[in-house]
């Protein structure tokens, strides 16, 4: 039997990909079982008596030497959750003059509110206040707490949606 007639009768393919990927408890493992089934197509099945245990010992062999070269040059994968923060955290000119702008029309928005609202918006946002506690201060219905944050919510999202006129 050739490597590739074992290869197209293996129907346990994705149980084999879940058994690397539990064994090297890493994120390539595609690459890890693509590169040992190249080596297989490589070397031939001659004088190996289960070609699953050799793909799985080849995958860890590889998983093994590829986690010693990273350690080694200080290297880390994209794909590792720890690596989510980006590369540089400061943001570029292009977004801190967009951000400029947007917080431009929101002060301008927010100084469109009429008191009562905004003064509602910002006991609930910048004071963490509930609606119920907030009602309470003002001596208003829970239910005109809810519009007044409805509105100004609308408005201010309305002023960011806004294009900017030149």
């Amino acid at each position: 039997m050739s490597t590739a007639d074992w290869c197209l009768g293996q129907s346990v393919w994705t149980s084999l990909h879940e058994r690397i990927r539990r064994q090297s408890r890493r994120n390539d493992t595609d690459d890890l079982l693509q590169t040992a089934l190249l080596h297989l197509f490589e070397r031939g099945l001659e004088g190996i008596d289960h070609p699953e245990a050799y793909v799985l010992r080849a995958t860890r062999n590889l998983a093994i030497d590829r986690a010693r070269r990273e350690k080694r040059i200080g290297f880390t994968s994209l794909d590792d959750e720890a690596g989510t923060e980006p590369v540089c955290a400061s943001p570029g000119p292009e977004r801190i003059l967009l951000g400029r702008e947007q917080l431009s029309r929101v002060r301008k928005a927010f100084a469109m509110l009429d008191e009562r609202t905004a003064r509602i918006f910002l006991m609930h946002r910048l004071e963490g206040l509930t609606y119920s506690a907030i009602a309470g201060k003002m001596a208003l219905s829970v239910s005109t707490v809810e519009k007044s944050i409805a509105r100004a919510l609308a408005h201010l999202a309305l002023a960011l949606m806004t294009e900017r006129t030149p």
